[in-house]
């Protein structure tokens, strides 16, 4: 298991988790990831930016070996968070003169989790730099991008940026860099949409503090390198700060076809309106697609029956997880059908209160839909499109 040259005395030494198809129980990975770390040797001293995660130790170690390393100086622990320094305790067993950099606050989430003793922790503040001999590192600190602690590190003379999450994607490939563009994108978009998207506004800050930075590579922690730095920078500058498009995200249940029948006239009036519709059955899609949708939809439109009374466990997951992401989105309704009665507008109205929405009119019918409640969304697809006007 060979190290991978970046340049000279900087090398990727990571793993590749081909296999990987959730992350914390909750993330769904369909293309894998990777746990990068990265090797710095300068003149003087030689710093590890990163370990992986601990079940991928065997390779970090392989690939330092094939180096013929015999001292590191250094470990940058950009962030606490197990698939970076989980393996931090064999590293600093093996090197027993190595320190472990980070942040005031990451140094207490180490100490937390048992990964690294006190003695062994130099906390930095924001700016400060290290000298390696011939090369220097800067750490910058960006917190809850996405715990806390993060820091990014900058390698000076190389014009690199180390950001950790930031940036990232969930991707295994052979590739050291971003050789496919669009597989890029999705996956840099699906990672933001997951991971980073509740904290939009601090990101806003920390790519303004970025941007002042003379960047030739950015070396994320999961993902490829971006060889081509403006990328991945301007697909950022997109996601947080553009106005939400004249889209409409439609997560819906179907317990028996009424609400079924209403979403699908729905989709056609909102089609006939001009209007972009991402619909998901959530029976059966990949939350992460929906997550993704979110980043640039202006309306959430929710389909639901109800159940004792409520909306669909699935649907109520849904509105959660919405709410838990915080997108950029306008507008919310709701449509569905029950047999007896319910409070399902109530409820999911009260599941998104991080979402600063404007709730149009919701369709809620009992039993299968008749003319009349085809025309009730026909107005609200009327609705919908006249609001997006607003946003052009």
């Amino acid at each position: 298991m060979k190290a991978r040259k970046i340049k000279a005395g900087i090398y990727w030494v990571g793993a590749v988790d081909w296999d990987r198809r959730m992350f914390d129980d909750l993330i769904p990975l369909p293309d894998g990831t990777s746990y990068n770390a990265y090797l710095i040797q300068g003149s003087e001293k030689t710093a590890l930016i990163d370990t992986v995660e601990p079940e991928m130790s065997h390779i970090l170690f392989s690939r330092l070996n094939q180096l013929g390393l015999e001292r590191i100086d250094y470990v940058i622990a950009n962030h606490a968070e197990q698939d970076h320094s989980g393996t931090l305790p064999q590293i600093l067993a093996q090197h027993p003169q190595a320190q472990v950099i980070c942040t005031p606050k990451c140094k207490t989430m180490l100490l937390d989790l048992g990964l690294a003793p006190e003695g062994r922790i130099l906390t930095v503040d924001d700016g400060a730099t290290l000298s390696l001999g011939d090369r220097t590192l800067e750490f910058i600190h960006a917190p809850w991008v996405h715990w806390p602690e993060t820091m990014l590190t900058y390698l000076q003379e190389d014009k690199i940026l180390f950001p950790c999450d930031f940036f990232g994607s969930h991707l295994a490939t052979t590739d050291l860099y971003v050789t496919d563009e669009g597989l890029g994108y999705e996956a840099a978009k699906r990672y933001y949409a997951e991971i980073m998207m509740p904290f939009r506004r601090i990101i806003q800050k920390n790519l303004k503090k970025v941007q002042e930075y003379e960047i030739s590579l950015i070396a994320p922690s999961h993902g490829p390198i971006y060889d081509r730095p403006d990328f991945i920078l301007d697909a950022y500058h997109d996601w947080v700060y553009s106005e939400p498009k004249n889209i409409v995200v439609l997560p819906y249940i179907s317990m028996h076809g009424s609400t079924r029948e209403m979403v699908e006239h729905l989709v056609d009036a909102l089609i006939e309106n001009g209007v972009t519709v991402k619909l998901f059955n959530l029976a059966v899609t990949d939350i992460g697609e929906l997550a993704i949708s979110l980043v640039d939809a202006a309306t959430i439109v929710i389909g639901s029956p109800t159940v004792l009374t409520g909306a669909h466990p699935n649907v109520v997951y849904a509105a959660y997880l919405a709410n838990a992401l915080r997108p950029k989105t306008k507008f919310v309704s709701i449509v569905g059908s029950y047999g007896w009665g319910g409070k399902m507008v109530q409820q999911l109205a009260g599941l998104i209160p991080n979402l600063k929405v404007e709730i149009i009119d919701p369709v809620v019918i009992k039993g299968r839909p008749k003319a009349e409640d085809f025309e009730s969304l026909d107005k609200l697809a009327s609705s919908i499109a006249e609001k997006h006007k607003g946003l052009e």
